[in-house]
């Protein structure tokens, strides 16, 4: 079953996922929570979705990346939304301040 089916995800949420997986200090836990998709699913839908290349290029540069994991991540970044998460309208949850 593809990813797309298994989780019944719209263009709109497809797009969001993948702005948010590209994203260096939104961790996997963070689409998790919203769409549901863990991060091996999130990989999968990221390599279905991109160019080989490009998505060599994402795998290259999140591996490892503190940043998209929670646990590894250090006390000085605390928060997952990006700066520009207001203007994005296409997000499940209701934004909370």
């Amino acid at each position: 079953m593809k990813i797309i089916e298994k989780y019944n995800l719209s263009e709109q949420n497809i797009d969001r996922i993948i702005e948010m997986a590209w994203e260096d200090r939104t961790p996997f836990d963070a689409i998790q929570n919203q769409f549901g998709l863990p991060e091996g699913d999130v990989i999968k839908l990221m390599k279905n979705q991109m160019k080989l290349s490009s998505w060599k290029r994402w795998r290259a540069r999140v591996q490892g990346r503190s940043t998209k994991h929670r646990q590894l991540r250090s006390e000085e970044v605390g928060r997952f939304r990006c700066s520009r998460q207001k203007q994005i309208s296409y997000n499940n949850l209701s934004k909370r301040k």
